[in-house]
């Protein structure tokens, strides 16, 4: 049944914005957030309420050709640590009540047996794409399905999700660069700590795998050459979530590049996407800046796995809670002038 609820106008949600007993513009960007979300949910008292994390894990075969400081049996590790509840995502959303899930979507290794594991697998890491697609056409249709599936399980009110895989920045850098045609200097940035020799041998490489195709792609393609199997599940389930009125927080610069494809994929989406904080990693800014997305929070972070997002979540609330809740001057009498 289509939907036939008359849509909020802006100069309707600005109205109700600046009637509540508070100067014009007083609350400065969570005024630009509330009406983002009470457009998004076409609704002058959204309740939003409840949030999740979900971590998405994944190896990349250009890890391979040494663009990352650390090996690729860190990505099973970190997973394990997410399980145990020992990594900065954890504590961060044990303080907020949110709770968290973690999927496999194509460690390096032999599958992980864990009874709070979510295995989605798609392979023991994606291929490199020095030389060849990361993944096949059926790999991509296969990961973006499981991400929307996993959207679908949840009944949050806001999704935010993070992500763990040694060389993803690499991976990142090379979606967004096809994406957008912004410069690969301008994107390709240290990960996860990698020295000036070892950056310049990374610009090297991405510099060599990006002549191995085209410019001009669709986004299914770029994912299919570039991705990696964490990025393609986030995208599916960012582009799900948000089709099903639940807002998007999008975390950092790996998050982001998922959410440059589902946006491309699916532009109808952009309503729903929160970007919540600016990453330290190079390219991050030149991402945001072509998505002509402002960013929550600024905190100077680079670690992924879903912290800015987490950060954001009590401004998202707070927000929603100030349109629901906050009274307006004529509701408590309060006089104008």
């Amino acid at each position: 049944m289509t939907d036939q609820t008359p849509r909020l106008s802006p100069a309707d949600i600005q109205r109700a914005i600046d009637t509540k007993t508070k100067p014009v513009g007083a609350l400065g960007r969570l005024e630009t957030l509330a009406a983002q979300i009470a457009a998004f949910r076409n609704s002058l008292t959204p309740r939003i309420d409840t949030c999740i994390l979900t971590i998405f894990a994944a190896d990349h075969g250009i890890a391979y050709e040494g663009v990352s400081a650390y090996p690729q049996e860190v990505t099973a590790q970190m997973m394990l640590n997410f399980l145990a509840g020992g990594a900065a995502a954890n504590v961060f959303a044990a303080t907020l009540n949110i709770p968290v899930q973690v999927v496999d979507a194509g460690v390096a290794g032999g599958a992980v047996a864990h009874p709070n594991l979510i295995s989605r697998r798609i392979a023991a890491g994606s291929a490199s794409f020095l030389t060849g697609p990361a993944m096949t056409p059926d790999q991509l249709a296969l990961a973006l399905a499981h991400g929307a599936d996993i959207a679908r399980d949840t009944t949050a009110d806001a999704l935010a999700f993070g992500e763990m895989g040694i060389a993803n920045t690499a991976t990142a850098s090379m979606i967004l660069h096809k994406l957008s045609g912004l410069d690969l200097h301008q994107l390709v940035g240290r990960g996860t700590g990698v020295d000036d020799a070892a950056l310049a041998h990374k610009h090297h490489v991405l510099q060599q795998a990006a002549a191995r195709c085209p410019d001009a792609m669709t986004p299914d393609t770029i994912l299919a050459e570039y991705g990696g199997f964490e990025i393609a599940m986030m995208a599916g389930a960012m582009q799900h979530a948000a089709e099903t009125g639940r807002l998007v927080l999008v975390d950092g610069f790996i998050a982001t590049a998922a959410a440059a494809a589902a946006l491309a994929r699916a532009p109808h989406i952009r309503p729903a996407l929160i970007f919540c904080h600016r990453s330290q990693e190079t390219g991050h800014r030149a991402a945001l800046e072509w998505l002509d997305a402002e960013p929550l929070l600024d905190l100077d972070m680079r670690l992924g796995e879903g912290t800015g997002a987490l950060l954001a979540w009590p401004l998202v609330k707070a927000a929603a809670a100030m349109l629901c809740d906050m009274a307006s001057f004529e509701s408590a009498g309060v006089s104008t002038g």
